[in-house]
């Protein structure tokens, strides 16, 4: 994927500045048949030009989801993009944060629950 000269992005101007978004403008990125963009809250996955078509980037056809959901996460044969202050990394769905917190939760719910 990579950014439309002729509909180039203005790069002081909010998304331009978030990490995922800067390294996209910057890089091109080679995306799967289906890429899974993971995040916390405020990374950039989900305000990412890939994920809205009225934005600057062209590329193949593709399924770009973003997501907090580990069933979603787990699309067999997708590539898994993690957003953070580091840009866009690739990711196995085992070592997603998301993961890891959805099996302490369900190891032992009671944990979390006692907070309610």
């Amino acid at each position: 994927m990579t950014e439309d000269p002729a509909n180039a992005l203005d790069r002081r101007r909010w998304p331009a500045g978030l990490p995922p978004v800067k390294q996209l403008l910057e890089q091109s990125l080679d995306l799967a048949p289906a890429t899974i963009l993971v995040g916390e809250n405020g990374s950039g996955k989900s305000k990412n030009p890939s994920m809205h078509g009225d934005l600057p980037f062209h590329g193949k056809s593709q399924v770009i989801m973003s997501t907090h959901s580990p069933l979603l996460a787990a699309l067999p044969g997708a590539q898994i993009l993690e957003a953070g202050q580091w840009g866009l990394r690739p990711r196995k769905w085992d070592d997603l944060d998301l993961i890891t917190n959805w099996r302490s939760f369900l190891d032992a719910p009671e944990r979390y629950l006692q907070h309610l």
